[in-house]
């Protein structure tokens, strides 16, 4: 069975034993695998800050991390929600950058990794920032500076 076969097997049985029979799609989208949940219920993964559904992407991330050939991750939505969280981060991460540019080096966080990420890859859009992750424990903090 092809990866992408098994991850959706494997989500769908999980959010199945969590009491919430979703639709599951598997999509490769470049830069991540997104695993996109809809159907009825959904909105049970997204309560407190959507809690269930980052724990079940760490749970798709451990299970079948090794088996990817590249650097990439998986991604679990539900009803657009990351989508948009994630646009919103992007927005938050552009406007601190402005900020540094005019008041010295800015703080986003605590961040967890995959919030990180997306930080560290919007601020390398623009060659004249840098950002740095800083901590020791699951959530970081991103420091975005101009770059020297």
């Amino acid at each position: 069975m092809e990866l992408h076969e098994r991850v959706r097997e494997f989500t769908k049985q999980t959010v199945a034993a969590m009491g919430v029979p979703l639709d599951v799609t598997v999509v490769d989208a470049g830069d991540n695998i997104r695993v996109e949940l809809s159907g009825e219920g959904g909105e049970v993964l997204l309560k407190r800050r959507a809690e269930a559904l980052d724990a079940l992407q760490q749970i798709v991330n451990t299970a079948f991390r090794r088996e990817l050939t590249d650097d990439r991750s998986f991604v679990v939505d539900c009803m657009d929600y990351r989508k948009g969280k994630d646009a919103e981060l992007r927005q938050m991460a552009r406007f601190t950058m402005e900020k540094a540019k005019t008041a010295g080096p800015q703080e986003m966080g605590p961040l967890n990794p995959y919030a990180r990420r997306l930080v560290h890859i919007t601020v390398a859009e623009d060659p004249h920032m840098s950002s740095e992750s800083i901590g020791d424990a699951f959530l970081k903090t991103v420091i975005i500076s101009v770059r020297r």
